[in-house]
């Protein structure tokens, strides 16, 4: 039964995560937090792997559609989500370790998620009134992709919705191209994530059968999302994105209190 709720929600999780460009972990994580079928370290691990997947599919199933990939300041980005990733795992792992107890670890990703998505969502409904930049400069871009790394590493959430924003507000992508550069992004923040958990050792207990139906539900979402997206324009991408920022907050926001007060 597991298995089969697992599969659901990473397949609808990363099918939306797919079209706007936050990968799927940031539904992904506060979701099963929620429903509580899996510890706190572990859904942080397997929502990572999982977002691996759908990221490298949605982005070979897209390399056709038209969609511009700004592959020079997107690798600065990356090289930098690269630095970033490991950081962010040193900072997860250092806090596992300081409290024990995965309700703890679980409110302290959860404060910080609500937190992050909710300035998120407060730009993008803003965004067309407020100025954006065109950064160019490669060794900022990198400092950025840090920032955004250790975020992604950190919350377990595979880079998500911030990685869309700064892609906005930072270089003035439109949405459709703020969210191909944000899952090439993703690919190597997770890489380096991942591989990070294997060389230290601190990969986290899981199910096989579960982490499988999670990625084949990552790679199916993918395929999903790529076909809804050459469906709709920029402005159907940012409705979606809001819709998506406003329930995320809630789940987040419930998270909070099941981990404090509940």
């Amino acid at each position: 039964m597991i298995p089969l709720v697992l599969f659901i929600v990473c397949i609808l999780a990363s099918s939306v995560g797919a079209v706007v460009g936050a990968g799927g972990g940031v539904i992904i994580k506060p979701v099963l937090d929620m429903i509580g079928i899996l510890p706190v370290s572990t859904v942080s691990f397997c929502s990572g792997c999982t977002v691996l997947g759908m990221s490298v599919c949605s982005l070979i199933r897209g390399r056709k559609d038209g969609v511009r990939l700004q592959v020079r300041i997107s690798t600065a980005l990356a090289v930098g989500a690269v630095l970033g990733g490991l950081l962010g795992k040193w900072l997860f792992e250092l806090v596992r370790n300081s409290f024990p107890n995965e309700r703890a670890l679980g409110a302290i990703q959860a404060v910080f998620l609500t937190i992050i998505t909710f300035l998120v969502l407060l730009y993008v409904c803003n965004k067309d009134r407020l100025p954006s930049k065109r950064i160019q400069n490669l060794g900022v871009s990198v400092i950025i992709g840090v920032v955004l790394g250790v975020i992604s590493s950190f919350l377990g959430i595979g880079g998500g919705t911030s990685n869309v924003a700064v892609l906005f507000f930072f270089f003035s992508m439109e949405a459709k191209e703020a969210a191909k550069n944000s899952i090439y992004i993703i690919i190597f923040s997770q890489i380096s994530s991942i591989a990070s958990a294997l060389v230290t050792s601190s990969v986290p207990d899981f199910e096989w059968m579960n982490l499988i139906c999670m990625v084949a539900g990552g790679i199916s979402g993918a395929l999903v999302g790529a076909a809804i997206s050459r469906r709709i324009d920029n402005a159907g991408v940012e409705k979606i994105l809001k819709i998506l920022l406003l329930l995320i907050v809630a789940m987040d926001f419930y998270n909070v209190l099941q981990y404090t007060i509940l």
